[in-house]
């Protein structure tokens, strides 16, 4: 099977496409560093592809919304153009219900899919355990991480699954996708601290607004049966240490 991954080196990206070629299948990766613009569709040939796994983000300067706007038309167009079968899209749990900021591009990202005459897959997952990093701005021997609860898991976790959706047949929106403990990620990045032998004070910081309430209050956290996937934070950083 030929599968197309958009953001073929972001996080997730470069997990998936590894998990894929492991798996024997023959990969194209999407990226600007490989010559493929999703804004604009430059570079973007799917020619022979079966299916397209999209995993791509935005890059400074542009909103969440036009980047999840352009890109997903951009994948979208050029799928229906090429006969590709299958479009599976990583999105994040609770876009639909907290449509601010960054999951709002996530939301409209999501509709844009639903409404394509090409036969998808959406995949919602929960924060990566690599979020909580990414997410701690350093000032000193502080640090600043968001008011948040989340379900967190590790982004190898989502890489699998999403190759595993990719070998079977487009299914709409599938189960949720979550760790199998709910933290705090200001707990999570002062594990992770920790684990690499650094101790800065983190402090919990709530963001303003109808986002930052859903940060706080639950509203992202996976409803219904979600899918628990391991590994957890400790065997996580155990793992990361080796």
């Amino acid at each position: 099977m030929r599968i197309a991954i958009a953001g073929a080196t972001g996080t997730v990206g470069a997990h998936t496409v590894r998990f894929a070629a492991a798996a024997g299948h023959d990969v194209l990766q999407l990226a600007r560093s490989n010559g493929v613009d999703l804004l604009t569709g430059r570079g973007l040939d799917l020619e022979g592809v079966d299916v397209v796994i999209d995993v791509s983000g935005p890059r400074g300067g542009t909103s969440s919304k036009q980047f999840f706007a352009s890109a997903t038309e951009q994948l979208l167009s050029a799928e229906a153009r090429c006969g590709v079968a299958h479009h599976i899209a990583l999105s994040i749990v609770g876009a639909a219900k907290a449509p601010f900021g960054y999951y709002g591009g996530k939301a409209l990202q999501e509709q844009l899919v639903t409404e394509a005459a090409v036969p998808w897959t959406i995949l919602r997952a929960t924060q990566f355990f690599e979020f909580a990093e990414q997410n701690v701005k350093k000032i000193g021997r502080f640090a600043i991480a968001p008011k948040m609860l989340s379900q967190p898991l590790a982004a190898t976790a989502v890489a699998d699954a999403l190759v595993s959706l990719a070998e079977g047949h487009a299914a709409g929106i599938v189960d949720d996708l979550a760790g199998p403990e709910v933290m705090r990620i200001a707990d999570v990045a002062r594990a992770i601290s920790q684990a690499r032998g650094e101790h800065p004070r983190i402090l919990e910081v709530p963001l303003p607004g109808g986002f930052g309430r859903a940060l706080r209050d639950g509203s992202i956290l996976p409803s219904g049966q979600p899918k628990i996937m391991g590994p957890s934070l400790e065997q996580w950083l155990a793992e990361s240490r080796r």
